[in-house]
């Protein structure tokens, strides 16, 4: 008898659910391990059930209520089979023993997918029959399903408070370098500057050139100054990311850059691009500094392509990739570090690090690579909601 034509069905349905959104509550993996353990052992009657988390491609046993296993162990061959195919796999006789000479009859295990990533695998035995059927696999099925969801959300909350954290640690690394750069180096520039200009105002011919230079070169200082400045405002006064709809984002980016350049040519799949993201307000900043620098570092028309490929249930890449003349290899590792920029830029070199600052406190990171067509393709990933 198939799960759906159980006499008892909407019944366990209705269970199910009520577990799923339990799971959905749960604050740490270790919650979903007890809630789910405890799902089986009342809703199935299994005589035995174990949780195997599935981390990078590593197994562990988190708990089981068979004396067999403990915290830590390595997992049944079962439950690796259903880690690696992502199927479920059922197994008799000797196949489903623990140990030689246990009353086993049969194994079960199930894993716990979010699209094609398995993060968990749910194992039960029976000693009193021969084989779990459809009445057993579905249900077991549905629940491993709300694990894996729950699983998925907390890692990704983790995640996010990871970057949060280190955001805040760079955040006070670079305000304590901007009280430094505004109050020290900026009164001795100030001191430099009138001296200078003291200077050029009592000489004439060669000195008077070279006083001219340091006017210069002391003004230019004071405006990066106050440019560095205005940045670290910027950061501190950024939002918590929150969900938002990428698509809608990206287009608007596209059309605004599209509009503002005649030299810069845009492909973008506006149906490929239907996510929700982890952003703050200032995330079209970071596809218009990127789409931008397309335009502004390369001569002549420039061809772009904007895609989104999605990595896993909780990720994604914005790609924006062009024709034109790439990035120097030399500074392609260090282009997302404040101040950096190729030799041949007019640029200050804060545009991309402003980028990377922005997409890592919400959670992802940037690169860029050689694109297929010979020129730079900018790589941001960001949280999937």
């Amino acid at each position: 008898m198939s799960f759906e034509e159980q006499p008892d069905f909407a019944s366990q349905v209705a269970d199910l659910n009520k577990y799923g959104q339990a799971l959905n509550r749960c604050e740490s993996v270790e919650e979903v391990v007890s809630l789910t353990l405890e799902a089986m052992s009342l809703l199935f009657e299994f005589s035995s059930a174990t949780f195997v988390e599935v981390r990078d491609g590593d197994l562990q046993v988190v708990h089981s209520t068979n004396p067999a296993f403990s915290p830590n162990d390595e997992p049944s061959t079962v439950a690796a089979e259903a880690a690696t195919t992502g199927e479920t796999v059922s197994a008799t006789g000797s196949s489903a023993k623990t140990v030689p000479g246990s009353d086993t009859t049969a194994a079960l295990a199930v894993p716990a997918s979010i699209v094609d990533e398995v993060t968990a695998v749910l194992v039960t035995r029976s000693s009193t029959g021969t084989e779990f059927d459809e009445s057993h696999i579905r249900p077991l099925e549905i629940l491993a399903s709300h694990a894996a969801t729950a699983i998925s959300n907390i890692r990704s909350r983790e995640r996010l408070e990871r970057a949060r954290r280190d955001l805040e640690t760079r955040k006070e690394m670079v305000e304590m370098y901007d009280r430094l750069l505004r109050h020290d180096l900026g009164n001795d520039l100030q001191v430099i500057a009138g001296f200078a200009d003291a200077v050029a105002s009592d000489v004439d011919g060669e000195t008077a050139e070279y006083a001219e230079r340091i006017q210069t070169a002391s003004h230019n200082a004071a405006d990066l100054i106050s440019r560095v400045g205005d940045l670290v405002s910027t950061l501190e006064e950024q939002d918590e990311p929150e969900p938002r709809d990428l698509q809608s984002i990206l287009q608007a980016v596209v059309d605004r850059v599209t509009s503002q350049y005649d030299s810069l040519s845009i492909d973008f799949d506006n149906e490929a691009a239907e996510y929700r993201v982890y952003g703050g307000e200032l995330l079209d900043s970071v596809f218009t500094n990127v789409l931008t620098n397309a335009a502004v570092h390369n001569e002549g028309p420039v061809s772009v392509t904007v895609r989104v490929d999605p990595i896993d249930r909780d990720e994604l890449v914005v790609a924006v990739a062009d024709d034109g003349s790439g990035v120097d290899p030399e500074v392609r590792d260090e282009l997302f570090e404040m101040g950096v920029k190729g030799p041949d830029s007019e640029g200050s070199g804060f545009g991309l690090g402003f980028v990377r600052a922005l997409v890592e406190s919400y959670g992802g990171d940037a690169r860029v690579v050689e694109s297929e067509a010979g020129g730079a393709e900018f790589q941001l990933r960001l949280q999937r909601v």
